[in-house]
């Protein structure tokens, strides 16, 4: 077997490759830290105390930073395997967000949570796919490229969630920035509530049952992706559209469904956000999640497992880099977003800079060992 029909192992591919990216981003951000005259050592103490310690929450709030990651890079990697490349993730979680406000100012005082909860999750994952199906529709029915449709339809969620916003929703308490909070006895309850009504004392943090949902959703994706004649088919269109429709399979249908799904797992990152965690609607509440969506794709190679990983990881520099600015003074908000796009550019714009390299090694060596088993050597 020859080299180019070979494949570099499972865990080289998910694990071995990430990890070397992660160490060539943190070489490069020690660098940085120490331009400013500080000690990188130090620093990613900091950093890594921050984000793993369990006396302060910071775990715990790692876990939820990560639940936001889980969905918008399922999201990304549903589309990708369908050859689309979804950055529309930031605004498909905005206007679900918008769908979960409306329902929790509507119903807030009449239902349970038990009630509210599936009902919310029902609602953001129809608000989102609505946001991911138009452009799919876009792209497969008339041509238009599904980056420049993503990309503006974020910019118009933005828009309609500052309208509703200020034009409606502040009507009913809160201000133009926000909602009012919503019932208390509706919403996701936080880990630290349970804990407390269990007996147990833990300390203040945002995580929330939807981490929960979040596990359930990637095995979800894993089913539909590599067990189902959906998935297959979303696989093989991503891989050939040409083809895909020589062997019978409607190309333009897929795209649309694809797009369909993406829109609706980056939709449930409201419920995190609006229902589990804020317990309100607020403007911006994305902050960027559905954009770090991409990378946690790229990183996890748009496979279900991956995805957690990455997602725990980026989770774990957010919670870290917050807790640095509190510690380390001197090294300001800027330099801590340095230091995560360090992590973005190497595992996402650079990827193939360490990830070719290091596969085709392991390519070549087991080409040989085929050709030493064989006797051809």
């Amino acid at each position: 077997m020859s080299v180019a029909q070979q494949s570099a192992p499972a865990w080289v591919k998910v694990f071995l490759v990430p990890a070397l990216q992660l160490t060539v981003a943190l070489v490069i951000s020690s660098l940085v830290v120490l331009m400013v005259g500080e000690s990188p050592t130090a620093a990613f103490s900091v950093m890594i105390q921050g984000a793993t310690n369990l006396e302060y929450g910071g775990l715990s709030n790692t876990l939820y930073y990560a639940t936001n990651f889980v969905f918008t890079g399922l999201a990304v990697a549903v589309a990708f395997h369908a050859g689309l490349f979804n950055i529309g993730g930031e605004g498909q979680a905005y206007i679900a967000g918008l769908g979960i406000g409306i329902l929790m100012l509507v119903l807030d005082d009449v239902l349970s949570m038990w009630l509210m909860a599936p009902l919310a999750i029902i609602i953001a994952a129809a608000f989102g796919a609505l946001w991911g199906a138009i452009p799919g529709y876009l792209q497969a029915k008339r041509g238009s490229h599904i980056v420049v449709t993503t990309i503006m339809f974020n910019f118009i969620a933005f828009s309609v969630m500052g309208y509703a916003l200020v034009e409606h929703i502040a009507k009913y308490g809160g201000n133009s920035t926000d909602s009012r909070y919503f019932n208390p006895e509706a919403v996701f309850p936080k880990l630290y509530e349970l804990a407390a009504s269990w007996g147990y004392e833990l300390p203040f943090s945002l995580l929330n049952p939807s981490i929960l949902l979040a596990l359930v959703v990637a095995y979800l994706v894993w089913l539909l992706l590599f067990r189902t004649r959906l998935g297959y088919a979303i696989r093989v269109v991503g891989q050939n559209a040409e083809a895909a429709e020589y062997a019978g399979i409607d190309a333009k249908k897929i795209i649309i469904i694809a797009m369909t799904i993406s829109g609706a797992l980056a939709g449930l990152m409201a419920v995190n956000e609006v229902f589990g965690a804020q317990n309100r609607l607020i403007l911006n509440f994305t902050g960027g999640f559905g954009f770090i969506g991409i990378a946690v794709a790229l990183m996890g190679r748009n496979h279900p497992i991956g995805i957690l990983v990455a997602a725990l990881l980026f989770g774990a520099l957010y919670q870290g880099g917050t807790e640095l600015q509190f510690e380390m003074p001197s090294l300001n908000p800027e330099l801590i977003m340095v230091i995560q796009g360090l992590v973005i550019f190497f595992t996402g714009a650079l990827d193939r800079l360490i990830r070719k390299p290091v596969e085709g090694f392991f390519m070549r060596r087991g080409a040989k060992g085929e050709e030493v088993a064989n006797g051809t050597v």
